[in-house]
């Protein structure tokens, strides 16, 4: 093991980790999927000023991109939209939200399929409302996936994005495992690898957290393929090719007394919590 993964291992055991879904799962308080339909709420908090949940779902035709196991989807399902469509490039998501839809009573409304997102198989002018809730940071192909969302959005239709900048604290997504605060502004990729392997390894689904996050690129070489490394800067200038202009922006800071560094060009990626943004296709 490296001096740097040994140092950033020791300096891991001085924060705490923050809840998450992978852990309440391994310690048997609550699955992945139940712990999403119990945070629905807090997933489109930051489309509320805009938009309630009604005015978002109730009689609409609705997509949601990126949709895990189906928790939060389920969630939207409870605003009576006419039908709601999870998808998601992992396989086993689907299993698991259509079994967790038929437990809830919600069959007859959400269903879940696997699907790119950049390349899906609906008819254009299909959905009211398309949601990409914590998911812009993670496809592949943001640009051909927003082209698919505009594709697929009926007329009037409106497109929900909601992600944490890559340079959030927890922005690397591993804190799982990791606590460290902008852990990824401190060390290497290939020094995040090596810990984040050695700390989840031993855990009954070490391996499978493993295959999920990391991939190896064409010469062989592990990289996190989990994140696209969206950043502020880098989505506004893919907002640029976009023919529809926003209705609606906001972007979150980390703490409302930050607020003012927020906007500030050197602090703005490291002290902004949430970039939102609403299109309606015209």
């Amino acid at each position: 093991m490296s001096l740097a993964s040994s140092v950033l291992l020791a300096v891991n055991k001085l924060f705490p980790l923050p809840v998450h879904p992978f852990n309440l799962a391994n310690d048997g308080k609550m699955t992945y999927t139940e712990w999403q339909f119990q945070k629905g709420e807090q997933t489109i908090q930051f489309f509320l000023p805009y938009h309630s949940q009604q005015q978002m779902f109730t009689g609409k035709t609705v997509l949601d991109i990126g949709c895990g196991g189906g928790g939060k989807t389920c969630y939207y399902a409870t605003f009576a939209p006419n039908e709601i469509i999870g998808i998601d490039i992992v396989p086993h998501y689907a299993e698991e939200g259509n079994a967790f839809a038929r437990a809830k009573g919600l069959a007859d409304v959400a269903r879940f399929m696997t699907a790119d997102a950049s390349a899906m198989p609906f008819a254009a002018n299909t959905f009211d409302t398309i949601i990409m809730n914590d998911a812009m940071e993670h496809v592949a192909n943001p640009e051909a996936t927003l082209a698919e969302c505009f594709r697929v959005l009926k007329p009037g239709g409106h497109l929900y994005i909601n992600f944490p900048p890559y340079y959030h604290p927890y922005g690397a997504h591993l804190s799982d495992a990791i606590g460290i605060p902008w852990v990824h502004s401190l060390f290497s990729e290939k020094t995040l690898i090596e810990a984040y392997k050695r700390l989840v390894e031993p855990l009954p689904d070490g391996k499978e957290r493993i295959s999920f996050r990391i991939s190896r690129n064409e010469r062989g070489e592990e990289y996190f393929s989990y994140i696209n490394r969206m950043t502020i800067a880098r989505f506004r200038r893919i907002q640029q090719a976009i023919a529809y202009p926003a209705v609606y922006e906001r972007e979150v800071p980390l703490r409302r007394p930050l607020a003012g560094l927020a906007k500030l060009p050197g602090l703005r990626e490291y002290l902004v919590k949430m970039v939102v943004c609403v299109y309606q296709k015209t």
